[in-house]
């Protein structure tokens, strides 16, 4: 399946966890449009956004990592372009509670809206990869195109 991996990318641990994840990702057979492999230092804003909205229209599913106090801005907006488009997969590894732990593990328009909400706490890169993967073999096939 064709994927967008959307998630932070800011800081040293978050480039290299997502680099970790979509090898294992591709390892499982999947395509994977990382936005980090795309963007580049000397591009625009402009030219980063255009870049990542390419990225979610190639893709078939977006797969969206909620991590942190608060889920990344930009990941949020992608997954709100891809709804209604593709299917979303939000998960999180951050064993961090939400301040309505019985409503949604973080914002409820993100996992109301998400094809699967996926709670990963103290995962390893490797399970979280199996466990999109699982995700994604579970979506209705017509979306799998």
């Amino acid at each position: 399946m064709k994927i967008y991996l959307a998630g932070p990318l800011f800081s040293t641990g978050e480039r290299e966890f997502n680099v970790r994840l979509a090898k294992h990702l591709r390892d499982l057979g999947h395509e994977v449009w990382l936005p980090q492999e795309f963007e580049q230092r000397s591009m625009t804003a402009r030219q980063i956004f255009l870049k990542d909205v390419e990225g979610v229209d190639w893709a078939q599913a977006v797969v969206a990592n909620m991590d942190g106090p608060d889920p990344d801005s930009g990941t949020c907006w992608e997954c709100g372009y891809a709804y209604g488009k593709k299917p979303v997969i939000v998960y999180r590894t951050d064993f961090r509670e939400a301040d309505e732990p019985d409503k949604a593990p973080f914002n409820l328009m993100l996992t109301e809206s998400a094809a699967a909400v996926i709670d990963l706490r103290f995962a390893s890169t490797e399970q979280v990869a199996g466990a999109l993967h699982d995700a994604l073999g579970r979506l209705p096939t017509t979306e799998k195109r």
